[in-house]
């Protein structure tokens, strides 16, 4: 370090150790913006320490919010000042500045919170429309499985139709069909196995075609 930077650097140091309403605060806050903005990291250092609990107080009066809020606020204004913070003459000049810097970092993270909050509502949106839609489609697959069974029982011929029903609708067991039918029950099991594979190989045949 040459002997003018230890004096610049120096004068900026004494600058944020002694009272910020003092004149030589005052007279000093230039020496160390001037210092931030040339990319001194030393003084940025020192402007961190000096001025981050009142850029926390700001932060905390501009958005009302939680302790993490506010220190992502800070962060934000902090990463500000190193990127564009103007020659200050005095302390308050600074404050004054800082103020504006942190109620405008404030008001980025309301507007990103919204823009968030409202990208999520989209998003459960397009699943329950999307949800919607599926329920839908199975409702409309089962009514044309339905109306297709409808049709193919009416196919039938009276006496195959009668043993479905006795079977499946009225509950009979194979020997009261029998008996009813005039046929053994393992004919009738036999019958009804046959008629009842019949029908997935007949619903196969009308999807491929």
């Amino acid at each position: 370090m040459s002997v003018n930077q230890g004096a610049t650097t120096h004068n900026w140091l004494s600058a944020a150790v002694s009272s910020p309403h003092t004149p030589h605060v005052q007279s000093k806050v230039r020496s160390l913006t001037e210092a931030i903005a040339s990319g001194n990291t030393e003084a940025f250092a020192t402007f961190y320490r000096a001025w981050f609990d009142t850029m926390y107080a700001q932060a905390r009066s501009a958005s009302g919010r939680d302790e993490s809020f506010c220190l992502d606020v800070v962060q934000d204004a902090m990463l500000r000042v190193i990127k564009s913070v103007p020659p200050m003459e005095s302390a308050d000049d600074l404050r004054r500045w800082l103020r504006v810097v942190v109620q405008s970092c404030a008001y980025d993270r309301f507007r990103e919170e919204t823009r968030r909050k409202a990208r999520e509502q989209r998003a459960v949106a397009v699943r329950g429309a999307n949800n919607s839609n599926a329920e839908v489609r199975v409702g409309e697959d089962t009514v044309d499985r339905i109306r297709w069974l409808e049709h193919q029982l009416q196919s039938l011929d009276d006496r195959d139709l009668q043993l479905l029903l006795m079977r499946h609708r009225f509950g009979w067991t194979l020997k009261r069909i029998g008996n009813a039918l005039g046929l053994k029950p393992g004919a009738v099991d036999g019958r009804i196995r046959r008629l009842v594979l019949k029908l997935p190989r007949r619903a196969k045949e009308q999807s491929d075609e």
